[in-house]
């Protein structure tokens, strides 16, 4: 699993002009599932992102995470995060795990979130979605539960 994790003032994802999650401070994630990830996968991806320390304390250095300040997560399904653009520039995303089992990898995702404490927003899985967010920092973290970057 792969996932682009920004530190927010606020985000916000609308489906057909209706806003269907929202958070004040916080993190968007970004989540693409891809061929090969399983359970373990999401755990291990929930386990880094909640206690990512990306927010500053006292002394301006970044050392707390997101339950630490009082945040909330976003978290937004992103098959194209999975793009391979090594063969010209047209994406392939046949690395892109087909949707059903997807789904329920990203549920996984938000539930291992949640477990931790933390208030999960999602967009809405599948759907042409507008995501909102005034990035605080900018702080933009790249997460691979394969460790391949």
């Amino acid at each position: 699993m792969r996932a682009v994790v920004q530190r927010v003032n606020h985000a916000s994802v609308t489906v057909e002009g209706v806003v269907v999650g929202r958070i004040d401070r916080g993190i968007c994630v970004l989540v693409g599932i891809g061929r090969g990830d399983e359970e373990a996968d999401a755990t291990a991806l929930a386990d880094k992102v909640v206690g990512l320390r990306i927010f500053e304390d006292d002394t301006q250095k970044m050392n707390l995470a997101v339950l630490e300040v009082g945040g909330a997560l976003l978290a937004i399904s992103q098959f194209t995060l999975l793009g391979d653009v090594r063969k010209g520039k047209r994406p392939s995303f046949s690395a892109a795990l087909e949707p059903t089992r997807a789904r329920a990898l990203f549920e996984h995702f938000c539930a291992e979130c949640r477990v931790r404490g933390v208030r999960v927003e999602t967009g809405r899985f599948r759907a042409h979605m507008q995501v909102a967010l005034e990035n605080d920092g900018p702080v933009t973290i790249l997460i691979d539960s394969k460790r391949a970057f």
